[in-house]
């Protein structure tokens, strides 16, 4: 059967946008299924082909033919939408959950690097202040409280 230009232009308009939806075997699979309903039917194809019968007649004998083809199609791809939402949700939520504790890790290394630095800083005051008469006082009176308790 020879094809047309409108019928080239309409298979490559399908086929395009099939591509951008990431449709393609979708889309040849409901192709091979019209296509082999009507060579299952050379009624149907007489029925479409001819010229007696309204154009709106033959809409609504293809819709209740291939509606529920179609509400199939619809439903996987209503599954395959909600299981890829399901997926990215859970995505998030690990990645938030590593994130949580990443920062509760930073969080704990800094506190161990903000108190070494602390003391430090408090030890080299303390020896800076401290010279031989005060030290001497200090463990004086350290044995002094000792000797009380």
């Amino acid at each position: 059967m020879p094809i047309t230009k409108a019928a080239r232009r309409y298979a490559t308009a399908l086929l395009e946008l099939a591509q951008e939806r990431n449709e393609v075997e979708s889309i040849l699979e409901d192709i091979e299924f019209i296509d082999n309903t009507l060579e299952g039917s050379r009624e149907l194809v007489v029925f479409l082909k001819s010229p007696i019968i309204k154009y709106d007649d033959k809409i609504k004998v293809l819709d209740e033919l291939f509606s529920s083809k179609i509400e199939e199609a619809e439903m996987l791809r209503a599954e395959r939408i909600e299981k890829s939402k399901k997926e990215a949700d859970q995505m998030i939520e690990q990645a938030r959950e590593t994130i949580e504790q990443e920062k509760k890790r930073a969080l704990m290394e800094l506190r161990d690097e903000v108190a070494k630095l602390a003391v430090q800083s408090a030890s080299k005051i303390i020896d800076s202040e401290l010279d031989e008469q005060k030290n001497s006082k200090l463990v004086d009176d350290f044995i002094k409280d000792i000797s009380k308790n």
